[in-house]
């Protein structure tokens, strides 16, 4: 997990490939979940790429160790590690990107996503998610799931525009 697919809250992260990996085998064992060698293996190559990646881009890096890797082993192992909170799914972009805060609770988190180098940032700012659950359910509205994705530009990518 590297410096291009950040997260704002500096006091509850984790940014290191290594340190995500050891925080979701916890969360697996602390919750009695079943974390395969693929799904282990989609994990680490997510943590990995320093940049959201697709599924396909997955699938071709899986290949390396796992040769008899198929979409739906893919899919089935991004299901597993989005259910449980592990990687975000990118809608916009159809993309994966580990979660920040692995070992926490499922939370709604908004996305900088820049469209020159692919980077997502977490944007960890509860006013935000607030703001926007407030005022759907002043409307009457009952949010179940919140995903919000805000593309532009990185700071490292302005400069060469």
């Amino acid at each position: 997990m590297g410096h291009h697919d950040a997260c704002t809250d500096p006091k509850h992260h984790v940014h290191d490939g290594d340190a995500f990996v050891h925080e979701v085998e916890r969360a697996c064992e602390a919750r009695g979940l079943n974390l395969t060698p693929i799904r282990a293996t989609a994990m680490r190559l997510i943590a990995d790429a320093g940049r959201p990646l697709k599924a396909y881009e997955l699938l071709d890096r899986m290949k390396a160790t796992h040769e008899g890797a198929a979409p739906p082993t893919v899919y089935r192992a991004l299901e597993f590690l989005v259910d449980n909170g592990f990687v975000h799914k990118l809608a916009s972009i159809n993309a994966f990107v580990g979660c920040h805060h692995p070992g926490g609770e499922a939370h709604a988190v908004p996305f900088l996503i820049c469209d020159e180098c692919h980077s997502a940032t977490e944007l960890e700012d509860d006013s935000i998610v607030s703001s926007l659950d407030a005022s759907a359910r002043a409307l009457g509205f009952a949010p179940q799931a919140q995903t919000l994705e805000v593309h532009g530009v990185c700071a490292n990518c302005a400069p060469r525009r």
